[in-house]
Protein backbone atom coordinates (compact mmCIF):
# COMPACT_ATOMS: atom_id res chain seq x y z
CA UNK A 1 0.00 0.00 0.00
CA UNK A 2 3.13 2.68 0.91
CA UNK A 3 3.76 2.25 -3.25
CA UNK A 4 0.78 2.96 -4.43
CA UNK A 5 0.73 6.25 -6.61
CA UNK A 6 -2.76 7.80 -4.68
CA UNK A 7 -0.58 7.32 -1.64
CA UNK A 8 2.63 8.52 -3.01
CA UNK A 9 0.43 11.25 -4.89
CA UNK A 10 -0.86 12.32 -0.73
CA UNK A 11 2.39 12.42 0.28
CA UNK A 12 3.71 14.67 -1.86
CA UNK A 13 0.79 16.77 -1.12
CA UNK A 14 1.59 16.44 2.62
CA UNK A 15 5.14 17.86 1.73
CA UNK A 16 3.94 20.54 -0.27
CA UNK A 17 1.65 21.54 2.51
CA UNK A 18 4.21 21.48 5.30
CA UNK A 19 7.15 23.73 2.80
CA UNK A 20 4.29 26.15 2.64
CA UNK A 21 3.55 26.09 6.20
CA UNK A 22 6.96 26.51 7.08
CA UNK A 23 7.32 28.78 4.78
CA UNK A 24 4.50 31.30 6.03
CA UNK A 25 5.58 30.84 9.47
CA UNK A 26 8.89 32.07 8.72
CA UNK A 27 7.89 34.98 7.26
CA UNK A 28 5.12 35.25 10.35
CA UNK A 29 8.30 35.64 12.47
CA UNK A 30 9.30 39.11 11.79
CA UNK A 31 8.25 42.45 10.98
CA UNK A 32 11.63 43.50 9.47
CA UNK A 33 12.97 42.31 5.71
CA UNK A 34 14.25 39.04 8.10
CA UNK A 35 10.95 37.58 7.33
CA UNK A 36 11.58 37.27 3.64
CA UNK A 37 14.73 35.56 4.34
CA UNK A 38 13.08 33.19 6.99
CA UNK A 39 10.20 32.07 4.54
CA UNK A 40 12.90 31.28 1.87
CA UNK A 41 15.31 29.71 3.99
CA UNK A 42 13.22 27.55 6.70
CA UNK A 43 11.45 25.92 3.84
CA UNK A 44 14.69 24.93 1.54
CA UNK A 45 16.28 23.58 4.87
CA UNK A 46 13.44 21.42 5.01
CA UNK A 47 13.29 20.28 1.35
CA UNK A 48 17.39 19.46 2.09
CA UNK A 49 17.12 17.18 5.36
CA UNK A 50 13.99 15.26 3.53
CA UNK A 51 15.97 14.92 0.05
CA UNK A 52 19.69 14.34 1.38
CA UNK A 53 18.95 11.85 4.63
CA UNK A 54 17.28 8.70 3.12
CA UNK A 55 17.26 4.80 2.86
CA UNK A 56 19.27 3.46 0.24
CA UNK A 57 16.52 1.76 -2.32
CA UNK A 58 13.85 2.88 -0.65
CA UNK A 59 11.14 2.44 -3.17
CA UNK A 60 8.77 4.69 -2.16
CA UNK A 61 11.56 7.23 -3.78
CA UNK A 62 14.21 6.90 -6.16
CA UNK A 63 16.41 4.91 -4.21
CA UNK A 64 18.88 7.41 -4.07
CA UNK A 65 20.95 8.80 -1.52
CA UNK A 66 23.16 11.59 -0.78
CA UNK A 67 23.63 10.44 2.96
CA UNK A 68 22.62 7.11 3.46
CA UNK A 69 20.17 6.86 6.65
CA UNK A 70 19.18 3.56 9.25
CA UNK A 71 14.92 3.36 8.55
CA UNK A 72 14.25 4.39 11.42
CA UNK A 73 16.12 7.12 11.28
CA UNK A 74 14.94 8.42 8.15
CA UNK A 75 10.87 7.80 10.32
CA UNK A 76 12.03 9.74 13.07
CA UNK A 77 12.86 12.81 10.65
CA UNK A 78 9.82 12.28 8.55
CA UNK A 79 7.79 12.81 11.58
CA UNK A 80 9.98 15.77 13.22
CA UNK A 81 9.39 18.08 9.75
CA UNK A 82 6.02 16.82 9.50
CA UNK A 83 5.33 17.37 12.96
CA UNK A 84 6.92 20.89 13.21
CA UNK A 85 4.99 21.66 9.77
CA UNK A 86 1.80 20.70 11.98
CA UNK A 87 2.86 22.91 14.70
CA UNK A 88 3.45 25.66 12.56
CA UNK A 89 0.28 25.67 11.65
CA UNK A 90 -1.36 25.36 15.31
CA UNK A 91 1.42 28.44 16.09
CA UNK A 92 -0.02 30.39 13.38
CA UNK A 93 -3.54 29.62 14.27
CA UNK A 94 -4.65 27.74 11.48
CA UNK A 95 -6.19 25.20 13.79
CA UNK A 96 -9.13 23.40 11.68
CA UNK A 97 -5.79 23.43 9.35
CA UNK A 98 -3.59 21.57 11.56
CA UNK A 99 -5.94 18.80 12.41
CA UNK A 100 -6.97 18.19 9.00
CA UNK A 101 -3.13 17.66 8.23
CA UNK A 102 -2.61 16.24 10.74
CA UNK A 103 -5.19 13.40 10.54
CA UNK A 104 -4.52 12.83 6.83
CA UNK A 105 -0.68 12.58 8.10
CA UNK A 106 -1.64 9.94 10.05
CA UNK A 107 -4.14 7.98 7.70
CA UNK A 108 -0.91 8.23 5.23
CA UNK A 109 1.01 6.01 7.76
CA UNK A 110 -1.61 4.10 8.64
CA UNK A 111 -2.15 3.06 4.85
CA UNK A 112 1.55 2.77 4.58
CA UNK A 113 2.25 0.48 7.31
CA UNK A 114 4.31 -1.94 4.89
CA UNK A 115 6.89 1.06 4.47
CA UNK A 116 7.01 2.03 7.93
CA UNK A 117 7.35 -1.35 9.04
CA UNK A 118 10.18 -1.60 6.19
CA UNK A 119 11.64 1.48 7.40
CA UNK A 120 12.24 0.32 11.31
CA UNK A 121 13.66 -2.97 9.95
CA UNK A 122 16.26 -1.47 7.60
CA UNK A 123 19.23 -0.94 9.25
CA UNK A 124 21.75 0.77 5.97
Amino acid sequence: MGQHSLNLSVRFLLEIAALVSIGMWGYAQSGTWMKFLLAIILPFLFAIIWGVFAVKDDPSRSGKTVVPTPGIIRLFIEIGLFGFAAWTMFNMEFRVLAWIFTGVLLIHYLVSYDRVWWLIRTKR
